[in-house]
Formats: C-alpha cells, sequence, structure tokens
C-alpha cells in the first residue's frame, strides 16, 4: 500500500483583508437638520430689514452716532463732541498716546491763540509739531463737517477740561475763519501754525 501524501493545511492567515472602498451615504437626518439651518438662514436674510434699528451697533451711520445737527442758538455738549471725534486719539485723559498722537492737556497749542485752535479743527494738521518739549509726525484730520456750534463746544471743552484753564470760544470765531481762509489743505506742521498765529486776524 503506497503512503498517501499528507493533506495540505490552510496557509495561516497573518495579515487582515486588503481595504476597499464603498459608499456611506451622510445619514438623511444630518441632511434634513443642515438643510434647515440653510434655509432658515435664507430666510432671516431675505426677511430682514435693511434699515434697521440705529440701537443696533452694526447697523449705525456715523451721523448716527454723531447725532442730530444742533440748530441755531442750540447748546451742544463739548465733552460728547470729544467723545465721538476725538478721543480715540486723544484719549480721555487728553493725554494722547506716547510719542504717536500729542497731548491737549497742558498742550501750548490749546490754550494759546484762538484762532490757531479754531483753524486745526477746521483744516487739520499733518507734519511734525511739538508739544510739550516732544514732536509729533502724525496726521489729524480736518473737522471742518461739524457745525460751527459743535467746533466751539468741543474747542472750549478741550480749553477747560483737565488742567486747562483757558477761556472758550465762540461758534462766529469759527463762522469768521471759514470765510476767511480758502484752504482746502491740512497745516504743514508747527511751522506753519506758528507763521498763522503772527498774522493779523
Amino acid at each position: 500500500m503506497q503512503n498517501e501524501p499528507a493533506p495540505k493545511s490552510e496557509p495561516q492567515r497573518r495579515e487582515g483583508a486588503d481595504p476597499f472602498e464603498r459608499t456611506e451615504p451622510v445619514p438623511r437626518i444630518v441632511l434634513a437638520a443642515t438643510l434647515a439651518v440653510v434655509l432658515a438662514g435664507v430666510a432671516y436674510i431675505l426677511l430682514s430689514e435693511s434699515l434697521g434699528s440705529a440701537i443696533l451697533g452694526d447697523r449705525r451711520t456715523v451721523a448716527d452716532l454723531r447725532g442730530a445737527t444742533p440748530k441755531p442758538g442750540q447748546v451742544v455738549d463739548g465733552k460728547q463732541v470729544f467723545a465721538a471725534n476725538c478721543v480715540a486719539c486723544h484719549q480721555a485723559t487728553g493725554l494722547g498716546l506716547p510719542g504717536v498722537f500729542p497731548p491737549l492737556d497742558g498742550s501750548e497749542w490749546v490754550a494759546g491763540d484762538e484762532r490757531v485752535v479754531v483753524n486745526i479743527l477746521l483744516h487739520g494738521v499733518t507734519g511734525p509739531i511739538s508739544v510739550k518739549g516732544n514732536t509729533f509726525s502724525g496726521a489729524m484730520p480736518s473737522f471742518a463737517p461739524l457745525s460751527d456750534a459743535e467746533l466751539a463746544a468741543v474747542a472750549s471743552h478741550v480749553r477747560s477740561a483737565w488742567s486747562n484753564k483757558s477761556a472758550s470760544i465762540a461758534p462766529e470765531l469759527f463762522e469768521k475763519e471759514r470765510k476767511a481762509s480758502p484752504r482746502t489743505t491740512p497745516f504743514a506742521g508747527g511751522d506753519e501754525l506758528n507763521a498763522l498765529s503772527t498774522r493779523a486776524p
């Protein structure tokens, strides 16, 4: 009797099966929830009013923040005008930012010639200017769009706030300087402002 060969044993599995792709669609409940959120967002945008209440911070304009233009003879709060237009640079303390924005508290320009203060507000200043012994070389914009009453109120506030003790400025001086000067560019630093203060009114 011939010896029969021993049956072959199954090869031992040492590794997992090769990976393969299969389609697993997003569950319908997730798709429905996503679609509902998108539709709600679209509906909110379409149904929202284009002009909302000024109470909403993201819809207020510069005019809303500034408030109504004062009528002739109406009292204007200079501190409020300062807070709306000047405080970002010169700070609520009037000390400005060292090396960037000059201080108003104790500034010789604030306490000096009224006409210089008026023209700074009307036309702005750009270039080097020395304030309290320190040189600043930034740019201050013109605030000519404000009314004479608003400009007079903020100038008077600055001249009497903090340690400043200078007299207030009347709106009529702003009106007079507007008419007297056809200037459309800022003053070129402190030298040009000094020349203005030596000129006859």
